[in-house]
């Protein structure tokens, strides 16, 4: 497990409009067992015992893509992680709607998280549409950098698979070389359409329909040596 000292790193803002009622509650009464505790060790098998198979998403967003997964694959342990309250709290009510057991949700930076985790944790890691910081000043936020990559191929075990989409164009510009760089991480695309095109298992999001991005979605997967 990595030794990286924890700092608390929420840029930008962590709410935006007020919950609704039925939100509300699911923060207070669902959150405090669906998370766990701020210090010690994190495992995902401790905290999803059941399960053979476990999935870690960064930054979930509106819990759609987290959501639909966990729904889909039932027999697989998810782990989500998000700063922003108010997509925790739609993570906790998708939960509840699609009567999912198989997902647990934190609210924190999850690279605060990562390094509390054990080596060889995940058979896949989803980072879709990160904040872009596109200013070239505050680029050191981003989350894609060369320590959070080394932390992410720590994470997945052999074989295990990495993917991150974005709509940036200076997001993708940043990422790739820095992800093909790591020496555990190999790169599958192979023609246009592997990164151009949405993968067959991918879940479209209300977030990506917008096309609020300079590109159109670029997936870059990649695959754990």
């Amino acid at each position: 497990m990595s030794d990286h000292p924890k700092g608390k790193r929420l840029f930008g803002r962590s709410q935006g409009k007020a919950l609704s009622g039925r939100q509300q509650r699911a923060v207070d009464e669902s959150l405090p067992h669906l998370s766990w505790p701020d210090e010690g060790p994190v495992d995902p098998k401790a905290l999803l015992p059941d399960y053979d198979h476990h999935v870690l998403e960064i930054g979930f967003g509106g819990a759609e893509h987290l959501i639909g997964q966990a729904a889909r694959a039932r027999e697989t342990g998810f782990i989500g992680i998000e700063p922003f309250l108010n997509g925790v709290a739609k993570a906790l009510t998708g939960i509840e709607d699609h009567g999912l057991t198989n997902v647990r949700v934190k609210r924190e930076d999850a690279r605060d998280e990562m390094v509390r985790m054990p080596d060889a944790a995940f058979d896949q890691i989803y980072l879709l549409f990160p904040d872009p910081w596109p200013k070239s000043r505050h680029a050191k936020r981003r989350f894609v950098q060369t320590e959070t990559v080394h932390e992410l191929a720590r994470l997945l075990k052999p074989g295990g698979r990495l993917r991150v989409a974005t709509d940036v164009r200076s997001y993708a510009d940043h990422a790739f070389p820095l992800l093909e760089a790591h020496r555990e991480l190999t790169w599958t695309g192979k023609q246009a359409s592997d990164w151009r095109d949405n993968p067959a298992d991918h879940i479209v999001t209300r977030y990506q329909t917008k096309q609020l991005g300079d590109i159109a979605p670029v997936f870059m997967d990649f695959v754990k040596a």
